[in-house]
């Protein structure tokens, strides 16, 4: 076996083994335990990815990858990751780096348009709102939540002087859907505020009556109102809140409604699923990670506001040390926790310009196509149900049976290491998540993916029969 069998050997194997057959601790034995006092060479640190790094990396962008939702890959974003290392910047302010503040606001507008989102939302020359990009979603969700808090207590302050900023946030309640990620719930324990679950319909979705009802019960019990995180395409079963019922709930009741559409949000830019983010008019920020579906590799996570004053005064402090000529010229690092900021937005332009509006679409569809044919292949098989709407890239599935039979199906599925998935519960009940993640992904994968399942679905029930 020469090197170039050995290179194209390895990528198959790669594409095989999905996920690494270690146990926990098994690096530390494979390293010195101290950093090597005089320089190694460059030869030696890459001979140590095969033998140390490799063997424990989980393949997010194999074929045979389905677990959680996509982590976004492409070739023109790691050229862009490679320049933003040689640039090297930190872009907290225009001063500290002109273009890296001023792509991220043009970009962020760009995607701004390409997903139609209403004026207010993009920045322009004269816009009040704006974009910026977040590491994640859950700093997004973080970042909403305390700029509504700021918001809230100045307003009741206004009003009530002698009212105590610790008195009000002691009253203050935030909502979300109990489909809701957990990070929803981290941001209100960050926050300093209590969060409640919001319950959901069959769907898996919130909708307007349910949120009311609680809303109604805390104003009545002395409780304050101020932040709402609606959902769409939600972790377990990529359902969608009803925002066009809770936006104009929100809007009466000055509540601030985020929009958390991590996933599913890349869809949007798609003509034919748009609709899901109708109801986007009532909402005061929104947030999706184009480093999961848009060919944006990690990190890069899309947050708009409509009012931008209203997240720069929740964490605008500007010492001496930072002040320049064109403090009004865009410091992002208003907007966000770090004070630090790469030049991501480099990323953002690389794929949109070789890619094109068009061939981020046809990608977007081609997921979704493959999950429709993973669905079909489900439905044909009596054994299965399929136990929510498939409406992107996400099939939740089960044996029909017992949680029990359906724990050891996906426990025998994991075991194999040749395709991965992970579960969640859905009304009580333990589902299996197929969700199709990798670039590389095809029908014959999808295919082979759904025989090694019903291949182990049939040993399984063989084995119950006897």
């Amino acid at each position: 076996m020469d090197a170039a069998e050995f290179r194209r050997r390895g990528k198959e194997m790669v594409d095989y083994v999905v996920y690494p057959d270690v146990e926990p601790g098994y690096l530390r034995s494979l390293i010195p335990e101290e950093a090597p006092l005089e320089a190694e060479s460059y030869e030696d640190v890459v001979k140590d990815i095969e033998r140390v790094i490799m063997p424990g990396v989980t393949h997010w962008h194999s074929p045979y990858f389905y677990a959680y939702f996509p982590t976004a890959h492409s070739f023109p974003a790691m050229l862009a990751d490679m320049l933003c290392g040689a640039i090297g910047c930190i872009g907290f302010s225009w001063a500290a780096s002109p273009a890296c503040t001023e792509l991220e606001t043009v970009m962020l507008d760009w995607l701004g348009k390409m997903l139609k989102l209403p004026e207010d939302f993009l920045a322009g020359t004269e816009g009040s709102g704006g974009g910026v990009i977040q590491g994640t979603a859950s700093e997004a969700t973080l970042i909403a939540l305390l700029a509504a808090r700021s918001k809230i207590i100045k307003l009741i302050q206004t009003d009530h002087p002698d009212r105590s900023e610790t008195d009000i946030i002691s009253k203050l309640v935030a909502y979300s859907s109990d489909q809701a990620h957990s990070s929803v719930e981290r941001a209100g324990l960050i926050g300093g505020v209590r969060m409640k679950k919001i319950p959901t319909d069959s769907k898996f979705s919130v909708r307007g009556a349910a949120l009311q009802k609680v809303l109604e019960e805390d104003r009545a019990a002395g409780l304050i109102p101020f932040f709402f995180c609606a959902t769409l395409g939600t972790t377990p079963s990529c359902a969608f809140d009803c925002i066009t019922e809770l936006g104009p709930i929100c809007n009466a009741e000055k509540i601030w409604m985020h929009i958390d559409a991590a996933y599913a949000g890349s869809a949007f830019i798609c003509p034919e699923f748009r609709p899901l983010l109708n109801g986007i008019e009532f909402a005061d920020s929104f947030n999706f990670n184009p480093h999961k579906w848009l060919l944006v590799n990690f990190d890069c996570s899309a947050m708009w506001v409509k009012k931008r004053s209203d997240i720069i005064g929740a964490f605008k402090i500007e010492p001496l040390y930072l002040k320049h000529d064109h403090q009004e010229s865009g410091n992002q690092s208003h907007w966000q926790i770090p004070l630090g900021r790469r030049f991501r937005s480099l990323k953002m332009w690389f794929v949109f310009r070789m890619y094109g509006l068009k061939g981020l679409q046809a990608y977007i569809r081609k997921h979704v196509g493959l999950a429709k044919e993973f669905e079909s292949l489900v439905k044909a098989d009596q054994r299965f149900e399929i136990s929510a709407d498939v409406v992107l890239g996400l099939v939740c599935f089960r044996l029909k049976g017992s949680n029990e039979l359906n724990e050891i199906l996906l426990k025998r599925i994991n075991s194999a290491r040749k395709i991965h998935l992970v579960p969640c519960q859905l009304a009580g009940k333990f589902v299996l998540r197929f969700a199709v993640c990798a670039r590389t992904t095809e029908s014959r994968h999808v295919r082979e993916a759904w025989s090694h399942i019903s291949h182990l679905a049939s040993e399984l029930l063989q084995e119950l029969r006897h």
